[in-house]
């Protein structure tokens, strides 16, 4: 955790040159790792999308929410099933993205990409500017959820993958990305702070990520 602050707190910078770049007050990342979490509200994302999830990784969850409870946490429950829609924006976005950015090279030479990123991006240049319209529609109004949902919370947990790491070997690599990023795409889509740390391991040793979500601009905070 303090190697991922010393590194925000240097990449933060604003860079007047950087078109992207927004002119924001750089946070006290190293500082905030010593805050006092009691009385922290922390609501638990439940429901029918969360719960296709492993049941090993759920209950590890479930676990990390009684610790934060034991520090003196407020823990609530809720139901968290937008990010369904919210992740299937993010898909329909970032394949288009991706083809717009590698729109020459994708028909130059498309012989230089992997076969999984090659699919990814054939399907991202399919898309129609109406599909792509409506997930820019979906991104506005997800912002918009997410931005009244922590005018009352300090941080939303849920998994950072509904599963453990899969192998390599016997796997389509197009459906497991799809998977391994479910419950972390729709806080890309918002622009939201979101960190993974870890969270106990499978029967089998592999590790679990608990995904900790706050507020716009409240990295410092997350």
């Amino acid at each position: 955790m303090r190697d991922a602050a010393i590194l925000l707190q240097v990449i933060s910078i604003y860079d007047a040159i950087d078109p992207a770049s927004i002119k924001m007050m750089s946070g006290d990342y190293l500082g905030h790792l010593v805050d006092d979490i009691e009385s922290k509200k922390i609501t638990l994302g439940v429901g029918e999308y969360i719960e296709s999830a492993n049941p090993e990784v759920l209950n590890a969850v479930h676990d990390a929410a009684k610790v934060f409870e034991s520090l003196g946490c407020k823990i609530q429950e809720v139901n968290v099933g937008w990010m369904r829609e919210a992740a299937l924006a993010n898909s329909t976005m970032t394949r288009s993205d991706g083809a717009a950015v590698h729109r020459d090279r994708l028909q130059e030479h498309p012989e230089m990409f992997g076969e999984d990123v090659l699919r990814r991006l054939q399907e991202g240049a399919k898309t129609t500017s109406i599909e792509y319209s409506l997930a820019r529609r979906t991104q506005i109004e997800v912002k918009k959820r997410c931005e009244l949902f922590f005018e009352s919370n300090d941080f939303l947990i849920i998994p950072s993958t509904p599963i453990a790491a899969p192998t390599i070997a016997g796997n389509d690599a197009v459906e497991q990305a799809a998977r391994l990023t479910r419950f972390t795409a729709p806080f890309n889509l918002a622009g939201l702070p979101a960190i993974s740390i870890p969270c106990g391991f499978t029967k089998d040793g592999l590790p679990i990520g608990l995904q900790i979500i706050s507020r716009a601009w409240a990295d410092a905070k997350c």
